[in-house]
């Protein structure tokens, strides 16, 4: 499995280079925090997407939603020290922090990622 960035659920969405990736992920059961898919809804409803429509379509896809709990939050929170140079917001310290509780690859269009965490596998669509 694969964790997805919001940037990478947003790249499928909007047809946008790198999608390609995004949907072998999917083919093989990918996953996406609850606070990235906040944000992959919430950029949506800045493009007058309403979150109700954009939610239908992205609830077919075979993507597992993970609730972001108190172990994420501390797995975010450590991540903090390490990404802090890179400028990572919560969110993408929560999608790392579930990639690596995981032990699984992450999927994100955000290139300040490649070679951050030393123990993840990181891939930057475009």
């Amino acid at each position: 499995m694969t964790v997805l960035d919001a940037s990478a659920l947003l790249a499928y969405l909007r047809d946008e280079p790198g999608s390609g990736l995004v949907e072998e992920a999917l083919s093989a059961e990918a996953t996406i925090g609850a606070v990235n898919l906040a944000e992959v809804l919430s950029k949506l409803a800045d493009a007058d997407q309403d979150p109700d429509d954009a939610m239908a379509r992205i609830g077919i896809l075979p993507l597992q939603v993970v609730p972001f709990g108190e172990a994420l939050a501390v797995e975010t929170a450590r991540l903090r020290p390490a990404t802090m140079r890179a400028g990572l917001s919560l969110g993408d310290r929560a999608c790392l922090a579930l990639a690596r509780s995981r032990a699984e690859g992450v999927l994100t269009a955000d290139a300040a990622w490649r070679d951050l965490i030393s123990d993840l596998d990181v891939v930057v669509l475009r």
